[in-house]
């Protein structure tokens, strides 16, 4: 776990499953460990997108959430946005389409989810690396395997 004020980040390089399969799964763990989150996306399309998916994405569950524009965020487990609204002080902040992190210091954990078929993504993705180790903040990447998630050196 990080200390107070320092957000630990997260890089998870999407090989084997989209965006879509792996998103819910990191927000269940999420919810699991009794964080709130955050879901940070560039354009309103996409949390709608989102906003649907995470009710529909498997048959026997989902997942708790609202757009951040919705009534009462703050009791909110998840909150999907495109800006660096934070109302239900959630712990963990995930980073999908290439949304920029902002101010971290109030997030224990930011994942930045990218899809390695994607180029712009991926130099998306190297350049908030730099940024992030620029920081001094502690950044782990996380390649998608053959059996899951393999913390790379």
């Amino acid at each position: 776990m990080a200390d107070a004020g320092v957000c630990e980040v997260w890089f998870y390089h999407l090989e084997q499953t989209g965006l879509d399969q792996a998103l819910p799964e990191l927000l269940e763990k999420t919810l699991q460990k009794g964080w709130k989150a955050v879901v940070r996306t560039v354009t309103p399309a996409r949390i709608d997108h989102f906003d649907g998916w995470l009710w529909s994405y498997r048959d026997d569950s989902f997942l708790p959430h609202a757009p951040v524009e919705e009534p009462d965020p703050a009791r909110q487990p998840i909150l999907l946005t495109a800006g660096e609204e934070r109302p239900n002080a959630a712990e963990a902040l995930f980073l999908v389409d290439g949304a920029e992190p902002g101010d971290l210091s109030a997030y224990q954990r930011c994942v930045v989810l990218f899809d390695g078929a994607d180029e712009a993504q991926l130099q998306i993705a190297r350049g908030q690396w730099k940024s992030i180790q620029a920081r001094g903040l502690p950044a782990t990447y996380w390649r998608q395997g053959a059996r899951g998630w393999e913390k790379q050196g």
